[in-house]
């Protein structure tokens, strides 16, 4: 059975930083591209980010970019992001999906991430 186990979130005020990760277990995670998304409160999915399978490859929205790093490591089948200057409009839901994302794709049960003064 494939889980996802996201963690690291939290309330955190403009300008600061969190670390996100996503533990993932019941299948191979190394062969497996993977991607983060959001969901604020009263709006739809957001893709945020997604790295190939073997870390090489990153791609970000352009909401995020050179503020978010995606990473992972394969030898513990995690997945991270790193989310720098956060700002209010990053405030919501994050999840980590398997795959690159579709709205078909398994997640887990996600991390709050709150950004408020």
């Amino acid at each position: 059975e494939v889980q996802l186990v996201e963690s690291g979130g939290g309330l955190v005020q403009p300008g600061g930083s969190l670390t996100l990760a996503c533990q993932a277990s019941g299948f191979t995670f190394s062969t497996w591209p993977m991607s983060w998304v959001r969901q604020a409160p009263g709006k739809a999915i957001e893709w945020v980010c997604d790295i190939d399978s073997g870390g090489r490859r990153t791609v970000y929205a352009d909401s995020v970019k050179g503020r978010f790093a995606i990473s992972r490591d394969n030898a513990k089948n995690t997945l991270s992001l790193q989310l720098n200057n956060l700002q209010a409009d990053d405030t919501g839901m994050y999840y980590c999906a398997k795959g690159y994302y579709t709205p078909q794709s398994t997640t887990g049960q996600g991390t709050q991430v709150t950004v408020s003064s």
